[in-house]
């Protein structure tokens, strides 16, 4: 152990002195040029920054550890556009406060889209109670389904205060359910989960933004009513959004039915697969299978993005035109090249609303739209502007996307892409020869190899950071899977969709189903290789952004100043190793209990309470869940040195550094414990007064202020809540404010 703490020390040390010599090239290059000089030279790249400055402002918004005032963003950018009206001849202050009327711009789209989705939330668990509504979707899961009802019902004539949509999980009986249907069953609801622990995802954020009030489980069936309860339908003609509604619902039981014609003409796994790929649901792909694919960085090919909406619209747009070709007259007379691009776009369109909208969907789609569009009006197709818009335009009606995995992974990936090519045009497909030749194929196979290496360095922050998961044999998965699913699965789903109307697409469907077994067993053998994923440590917020700052230098500007953007990444990836996972984390229910030990490990109480909250404190202190087989806390005494927790059945001890650490289990435990223990945390209430120890936190504060997090080194004792960490905001549920004593 000693050995590993001095090799971890000269690392941390080699990549002090690495950021050191970056820090002292940097300084040089921009004493030899004066900045202002650099920026005039790349000033056709300026534009390229508005949308960064304007998710910026987003994340200020976001950012905040209370909600501001409402009008907040408004009445700070009122002052600064008339600056910019006055200014706008300087360059450098007209660039200025350009960049601050975008963020402030960015800031009051986020507050007023935060406001304007208000939605009631339930405070506490109820239930089970006889719940009615209107089915917004149908998810189905390898087991069970998961249905979104809008305009609930919850038990009594509600209050006001019933959520305008819920979330419950059949594990059967969903059969028969199409979105659009009016339903009744019992159910248990409770509010969306808060996160796992402090800095984890916080999955009641996200469900505020989709108006998610509540969600549960239902006890057997939910069945469909006859008609629209009196109550139900009563006032539908006076609620705003109506026809969005409608039209929401029409394309997820029009996005269900077809998935569950594909299951039907091909079952299986294939068929499970198919149905992601060509409707976006995911959930009837077993987990099995998703973790195969993620081991093996091919989770792509699942989210409905760039390679699926191009190759749609690839598709029409080649193949129409080649039909048309087959027609001198029209070829030769007609701008058939732009009918096709007519005819591509709203077919891109309706695959990005079958596929329910995701945001890769979306980002695909805007980008495809306005290549579609610049053949229209003979421009050059592809671009950094046209990311930078789409990026634009993406968080214009979405701002808390930017927060999502989806949005920054979809754009990093596209976004250093474009960057890396620019320049490159025609490098690996020369004008002139032979697409068909060896030469050619060559070259595409290098070129998605190229690709997939950049995508692969473009997303790994990221996946560090939400997932603290990193695929290290994506590169050979990719030149694999890439070109079987381009020239294979997708040209046959198409195909699937166009004989549907006819009740053919069992044919295309099976050949389909034979490429994705390909794909599935590339996955299955490039995960199977060793080390092919590592589980990684969190990465602090300082981190992510320092890498999103780095790669948007390294992208965006096109001098050699741009190498400067590898600072900020270097940081990036130091601070995975600076980052010190928590020694104690207890969860708010006070069910689950862990420990870091002195090798690294972690020893856990018992983790089948909650697996889920377990797996997560596991993989952010960077351990493989499935791995660890530490010590399982089961009530028996350990010995002292062993390193392990020492525990009876009132509850355990054990040592940190010069710390004793107190464990209590029972209200038995806490006077002896008080007179002992340094740092005391009792699962039930401590009604004494218990002065010894320097931090007592117990069940009431647990309830209070959601999981604790603890670290303990020579400095004292710091602990952090998931209440702190996630401030007062609109999508919080407030419980008290009291913290640790």
């Amino acid at each position: 152990m000693a050995e590993s703490a001095v090799k971890q020390a000269f690392w941390r040390r080699v990549e002090h002195i690495r950021l050191f010599a970056s820090a002292t090239l940097a300084l040089k290059m921009l004493s030899r040029t004066n900045l202002l000089d650099r920026l005039h030279a790349e000033r056709d790249r300026w534009a390229l920054w508005l949308p960064v400055f304007f998710g910026c402002g987003i994340g200020a918004y976001f950012s905040l550890p209370i909600e501001p005032p409402p009008l907040t963003g408004l009445v700070l950018f009122a002052p600064a556009f008339a600056a910019l009206i006055v200014l706008r001849k300087s360059q450098f202050w007209g660039a200025l406060f350009l960049a601050g009327v975008f963020v402030l711009l960015g800031f009051s789209i986020a507050q007023w889209r935060s406001h304007s989705l208000k939605a009631p939330i339930l405070e506490r668990s109820v239930g089970p109670v006889e719940v009615r509504g209107r089915v917004v979707s149908v998810e189905p899961r390898s087991r069970g389904e998961r249905l979104v009802l809008e305009r609930p019902k919850i038990g009594r004539p509600s209050d006001g205060q019933t959520p305008a949509r819920i979330r419950i999980t059949l594990s059967s009986g969903a059969e028969g359910l199409y979105p659009g249907d009016w339903v009744v069953g019992t159910a248990k609801l409770g509010p969306p989960p808060e996160p796992a622990m402090p800095g984890a995802y916080d999955f009641a954020r996200a469900a505020y933004f989709q108006r998610l009030g509540g969600v549960g489980f239902a006890y057997g069936r939910f069945e469909k009513l006859s008609g629209v309860t009196s109550d139900a339908g009563r006032n539908e003609a006076a609620l705003p959004g109506r026809l969005a509604r409608r039209w929401e619902i029409w394309w997820a039981d029009l996005r269900h039915r077809l998935s569950e014609r594909i299951v039907d003409a091909l079952p299986g796994r294939s068929g499970a697969v198919a149905a992601a790929l060509m409707t976006g649901e995911r959930g009837r792909v077993a987990e099995g299978h998703l973790e195969a694919l993620r081991d093996a960085g091919l989770a792509h090919l699942l989210a409905i993005s760039g390679l699926h909406i191009g190759l749609v619209a690839a598709g029409l747009f080649f193949g129409l035109r080649g039909l048309l070709a087959l027609i001198p007259g029209l070829a030769l007379n007609y701008p058939i090249k732009k009918w096709a691009a007519l005819t591509a776009l709203p077919g891109a369109f309706a695959y990005l609303m079958l596929v329910g909208a995701t945001i890769p969907a979306q980002r695909a789609f805007l980008m495809t739209g306005l290549m579609l569009l610049a053949v229209l009006l003979d421009r050059r197709a592809l671009s950094m502007r046209l990311v930078a818009w789409a990026a634009m335009a993406t968080l214009l009606l979405a701002p808390e996307s930017l927060l999502s995995v989806s949005f920054q992974m979809s754009f990093a990936a596209v976004t250093l892409m474009i960057a890396a090519y620019e320049g490159q045009r025609g490098r690996f497909l020369k004008s002139g020869a032979d697409f068909w030749s060896f030469g050619s194929l060559v070259r595409y196979l290098i070129a998605i190899a190229v690709t997939s290496a950049i995508a692969t360095v473009a997303t790994a922050p990221f996946a560090v950071y939400h997932f603290n998961h990193l695929a290290l044999y994506g590169v050979f998965a990719n030149v694999v899977a890439v070109p079987i699913t381009a020239f294979w699965i997708m040209p046959s789903a198409l195909l699937a969709f166009l004989m549907m109307p006819f009740g053919l697409e069992a044919l295309p469907l099976w050949v389909m189903g034979i490429g994705i077994e390909l794909v599935i067993g590339t996955a299955e053998g490039v995960s199977a290789w060793p080390s092919a994923a590592l589980t990684v440590s969190a990465m602090p917020d300082w981190g992510i952004i320092a890498a999103a700052a780095g790669g948007l230098w390294l992208a965006i500007w096109s001098g050699t100043w741009r190498f400067l953007g590898v600072i900020p990444l270097a940081a990036a990836a130091v601070s995975v190793a600076l980052w010190a996972p928590p020694d104690i984390l207890v969860s708010a229910d006070a069910r689950l209990l862990a420990v870091r030990l002195a090798d690294g490990s972690m020893w856990r109480s018992n983790r089948a309470v909650n697996r889920f909250a377990a797996d997560i404190w596991y993989r952010r202190a960077g351990i493989d869940p499935d791995s660890d087989s530490k010590g399982r806390a089961d009530g028996k005494s350990r010995a002292a040195g062993s390193g392990l927790p020492q525990c009876d059945t009132l509850g355990c001890i054990f040592y940190k550094e010069s710390t004793t650490v107190a464990l209590a289990r029972t209200a038995g435990a806490i006077t002896e414990d008080c007179a002992l223990a340094d740092l005391m945390v009792s699962l039930v209430p401590v009604r004494i007064d218990c002065k010894h120890p320097k931090t007592v936190i117990d069940r009431f504060d647990l309830w209070r202020n959601g999981t604790h997090a603890i670290w303990i080194n020579d400095a004292g004792i710091r602990v952090e809540t998931v209440a702190k960490s996630r401030g007062t905001r609109p999508w919080v549920q407030r419980r008290g404010a009291t913290q640790a004593r």
